[in-house]
């Protein structure tokens, strides 16, 4: 039996390093590039508008395309019209916005340092250019596409120096606090930097580890900030004091201290549990043996940061980690291209494509719990998106799992507690 195949949403011309929706408008945002070396491959953002086409099936329409000359992003935040973008040692700050033709009318004509593109160029992934307005209506209705055409532009904003490596710098990681007041970014020095948002000015800056950090997130309230080096170290911070060291291996006394390594970290809510807070952990070998080890998944309560469940998630190498908005599933991608769904409370696998892109996994999200997110998901559980090195873009849902009503249930016990007693009368009369 050959292996599951899930069929792109999209190709870009490009490597892809990193995907985000944006929770208002809906737009998936994915980036990527060969960097500044001439091998004539493009450095770009591109801006795709997705829809649900049949019940579980998904397309991707290229809106616009924004050039980001010769440094390619490779990794992103999005927060209320604004795109941190990570490209080499800095954080590139863009204003993007999405409007249909008819609310412009003529504003397109003043394009100022924006980088614009009409929906008349768009193209259908996957199916070639058409031009003209065949390819402006690659599906749907064509007097609608010719009422309202998509229109992004894009400006941009600022930039900061994120990370002083003097070797090779790299901002490895870039994150907006939930109430977007504040800017977060790490990289190859092992610094934290807090700027705030969006006037840019630095807020404070501390060394978290010693090397590269590898991810980083903040609680919903701000109270605490976790990141993640290659240090073998995991560090809750309060401001920039350390808080505590987490010891996910203290949850299996067998395990050596400098046998893995933590990867990724995210905070996720607790469905039904307005108060409640969870950390997800992943930790990865430190060394590969002949015979892989697995990798693991821990959950911490998100307060008191004591583990709670540690459960192996396979032998390849995790590569990226996505938690939903509603804290119900864990994303999963791995170096040999594989996806995962798991479910969030008990760790346990939902859904699994092995080899799904053909390299590593660069990033994932899910589609977001907003009204726009929610029409888009349609019939299905839940919906997240995967990019690689492969330059593919996939979509992978979970299809509503089939559940039955309290009292239906109830019925049918009692009809079966009913027919025993029928039957039992009937072999042994005066049974009862």
């Amino acid at each position: 039996m050959g292996k599951r195949r899930v069929p792109d949403l999209y190709r870009a011309p490009f490597p892809l390093y990193s995907i985000k929706v944006d929770s208002k408008t809906g737009l998936v945002i994915t980036a990527g590039g060969g960097g500044a070396s001439k091998t004539g491959i493009k450095n770009a953002v591109h801006f795709l508008d997705l829809q649900l086409v049949g019940e579980h099936q998904y397309s991707a329409t290229l809106l616009h395309s924004h050039d980001t000359d010769t440094r390619a992003t490779m990794n992103m935040a999005v927060g209320d019209g604004v795109l941190a973008a990570g490209q080499d040692g800095t954080c590139c700050l863009m204003k993007f916005q999405h409007s249909a033709e008819k609310e412009r009318g003529k504003a397109a004509a003043k394009d100022g340092k924006s980088s614009v593109q009409q929906g008349s160029t768009r193209r259908r992934a996957g199916k070639g250019d058409k031009g003209g307005q065949d390819g402006a209506a690659a599906s749907g209705d064509k007097s609608e596409l010719k009422d309202e055409t998509a229109h992004i532009s894009v400006t941009g904003l600022a930039e900061v120096q994120s990370d002083l490596n003097p070797k090779d710098p790299l901002q490895k990681v870039v994150r907006f606090s939930p109430d977007l007041s504040l800017l977060l970014t790490g990289g190859t020095d092992g610094y934290v930097r807090v700027w705030e948002f969006p006037s840019l000015k630095k807020k404070f800056d501390f060394r978290a580890h010693e090397g590269e950090i590898e991810d980083l997130d903040l609680s919903p309230g701000k109270k605490h900030l976790v990141t993640v080096g290659r240090d073998f170290a995991c560090s809750v911070w309060s401001g920039d004091q350390l808080a505590v060291s987490l010891k996910w291996n203290e949850t299996l006394p067998q395990m050596d201290e400098k046998t893995y390594r933590y990867m990724a970290c995210r905070f996720g809510k607790v469905e039904d549990q307005k108060d409640a807070l969870r950390l997800y952990t992943v930790q990865i070998p430190h060394k590969r043996d002949r015979r892989p080890p697995p990798c693991y998944l821990t959950k911490w309560d998100g307060k008191s940061f004591l583990p709670m469940l540690t459960a192996p998630c396979g032998t390849e190498v995790i590569s990226s980690l996505a938690v939903s908005d509603s804290g119900t599933f864990l994303g999963l991608g791995t170096v040999t291209g594989s996806v995962a769904i798991y479910i969030a409370f008990s760790l346990q696998k939902l859904y699994y494509v092995q080899e799904s892109h053909g390299i590593v996994v660069t990033d994932l999200a899910f589609l977001p719990d907003s009204l726009r997110g929610r029409n888009i998901k349609g019939n299905n559980e839940t919906a997240m998106l995967s990019v690689a090195v492969d330059s593919r873009c996939q979509v992978h849902a979970v299809s509503n799992r089939r559940s039955f009503p309290i009292w239906l249930v109830l019925f049918c016990c009692g009809l079966i507690v009913v027919g025993v007693v029928l039957l039992l009368q009937y072999l042994f009369p005066g049974f009862i």
